[in-house]
């Protein structure tokens, strides 16, 4: 059985390779970075970028379809580490786009794709406070992802939300997130006056006074301001 499988493997990775102009082979025998006769990137691609003028390079791997990325992309540092793990629809970043440190979450994006091949497109949003309810928006292709959804900054040392906003359609509707997604770190509290406030306690010195004050029938000192 292991001799049957042995050509069946052989004739599929030659299949592969008669489909690209350019291709390498991995260490286990698949077929990357393949570029077919009309000179367009396909299938599964690894993208080394070395070290250059302080720049600290990366690689990057996930799949081209017509020279477009697509799906999942992941990046890794040159020691291996994952630093980004982005979302790609039609060659643009779609969906939720997340970057590291090499102490954990940093920062989370969202993004909405366009298809690029029309002058304009049409999407259907979600109405925020009603769900079951949809806008539809015919917005004007620029070429590139617009931003949609929550971005999310990420203390570095606990790895707490610091920060965030929210875009519909590339435009900021609000800076601050829900309060069921947590405080945020400079967010201003706001006293709360339904409680009531502990009273005053006024200096001895006050008090005799006061007790003489009454005996006289006389104002006393409250501690109060008046309007």
């Amino acid at each position: 059985m292991r001799f049957l499988l042995l050509p069946l493997l052989i004739l599929s990775v030659n299949f592969l390779a008669a489909q690209c102009k350019t291709y390498q082979l991995s260490s286990n025998g698949d077929t990357l970075n393949c570029t077919d006769v009309k000179g367009l990137k396909q299938g599964k691609w690894i993208i080394r970028t070395p070290k250059l003028r302080g720049e600290p390079g990366n690689e990057a791997e996930g799949i081209f379809i017509n020279d477009r990325k697509e799906g999942i992309w992941r990046t890794f540092n040159l020691m291996g580490d994952l630093i980004a793990q982005e979302n790609f629809k039609w060659g643009n970043k779609n969906g939720r786009c997340l970057y590291f440190t090499l102490s954990g979450l940093e920062r989370e994006e969202s993004w909405r794709a366009v298809n690029p091949d029309k002058a304009f497109d049409t999407l259907d949003v979600q109405d925020p406070v009603n769900p079951n309810q949809y806008e539809r928006i015919v917005v004007k292709n620029d070429g590139n992802s617009i931003k949609h959804g929550f971005w999310k900054t990420y203390s570095p040392t606990n790895g707490s939300l610091i920060d965030a906003e929210e875009y519909i359609m590339g435009q900021l509707k609000s800076e601050r997130v829900p309060n069921e997604m947590g405080q945020l770190a400079n967010q201003t509290k706001i006293p709360d006056t339904t409680k009531k406030q502990a009273p005053k306690v006024l200096p001895k010195e006050v008090l005799d006074f006061n007790k003489k004050q009454a005996k006289k029938n006389k104002p006393v000192v409250t501690g109060k301001t008046g309007n």
